[in-house]
């Protein structure tokens, strides 16, 4: 419409008319102007009258309530992760009982530290400050802690639980009982005097006395390695390999209840009391070695937990689980 027009103006000093370049143009600018500052007039009235017109101030108003909850919201997540803090600490404590319980050194402070670590930097939200984004800062940083020390408590339980499989099985072999019944000498085990060669040697077992027949017992879960009569002085003799390094020897027997390659537990019935080889009379010779390297046998067993005992304290915990 007015694309083509031209608008002009009359001069009182030229006595003429003048074209009004850009007209269009100014009266446009400010025509937005005036709006812009009618809006904002219109604006700040509204906020100071309550929004009745309902242009913002209500949802700014929801949106610092909503702020001010979510704040309380996450101080009180902090007080509540605070008590799992001191829970876990407890659970820590009980761990470490735990891993001395199962032959396991102990996590120290400097261990836990090292393994939990400082808090990490936080990410930054750009749409909080101040109160706000130090309280989300951290909470994060105590969240971050918390995942790392369940983490290594859960790797420690796991470690206890994995020694403690272990040492079952390894009690389980270990030569610890009494093999039979009789009267033995504390001081047998070491240099001696043969009572049949009437020379100084060594003495790599404890003879325990007692008659011919009476029942000789594994001292350890283990296998069969050798059963039957040998060559030297030791007679008919059973060995067994429990594993762990350790062997155990059963020698001057009157008879063998056994074969090579046998599995067999503890507490079960290998061979019978003799006087086979070179012996002044019936008694058992029982030897335990470690990585080949002889141990005193008394070191491994109780008098007052023999054989039989054993066997009969063994089927009733497995009949009370």
């Amino acid at each position: 419409m007015f694309r083509n027009q031209r608008f002009f103006v009359f001069s009182n000093a030229s006595l003429d008319l003048r074209e009004i370049k850009f007209f269009r143009t100014k009266m446009l600018g400010t025509g937005m102007l005036l709006t812009a500052v009618l809006a904002g007039v219109v604006f700040v009235v509204n906020l100071l009258a309550g929004d009745v017109l309902g242009i913002g101030y209500g949802a700014m108003s929801v949106l610092s309530n909503e702020n001010r909850l979510l704040k309380e919201h996450i101080q009180d997540l902090g007080k509540q992760m605070q008590l799992v803090q001191g829970a876990l600490d407890a659970l820590s404590e009980k761990g470490n009982e735990l891993r001395l319980e199962a032959d396991l050194q102990r996590i120290d402070d400097d261990t836990r530290a090292v393994a939990i670590g400082g808090a990490r930097q936080a990410s930054i939200n750009p749409f909080l400050t101040g109160e706000a984004s130090a309280i989300l800062a951290e909470s994060q940083a105590l969240i971050e802690r918390l995942s790392r020390e369940v983490k290594l408590q859960q790797q420690s339980y796991a470690e206890v639980r994995s020694r403690m499989e272990y040492n079952r099985d390894f009690f389980s072999h270990l030569p610890a009982i009494k093999p039979m019944a009789g009267h033995y000498t504390v001081g047998g085990f070491g240099m001696r005097l043969h009572p049949v060669l009437h020379v100084w040697r060594m003495h790599y077992g404890v003879d325990i006395i007692n008659d011919v027949g009476v029942n000789v017992y594994a001292a350890g879960d283990g296998e069969v390695h050798f059963a039957g009569r040998t060559q030297g002085g030791l007679g008919v003799l059973v060995e067994l390999r429990h594993g762990y390094g350790y062997t155990s020897l059963y020698a001057h027997l009157s008879q063998v209840n056994v074969r090579s390659g046998q599995t067999v537990k503890r507490g079960e019935v290998i061979g019978r009391c003799g006087r086979t080889g070179l012996v002044s009379g019936p008694h058992l010779h029982f030897e335990v070695r470690r990585n080949g390297v002889s141990q005193n046998p008394v070191d491994y067993f109780f008098d007052d937990i023999d054989a039989a005992r054993y066997r009969t304290m063994l089927a009733q915990a497995i009949a009370s689980r």
